[in-house]
């Protein structure tokens, strides 16, 4: 019998993320940053 790998897909969405982490993941889906990196670029 193979043994399987430790991050198997269902391991990984049992695993709790803190709420800090779930906001940033979330606020990457959200914000498009490449337009507002685009916009602010010709000012930095």
């Amino acid at each position: 019998m193979k043994q399987r790998p430790l991050s198997t897909p269902s391991t990984q969405a049992s695993v709790s993320r803190p709420p800090k982490e779930l906001f940033l993941i979330e606020m990457d889906q959200v914000v498009p940053w490449k337009g507002l990196l685009a916009l602010i670029e010709p000012y930095t």
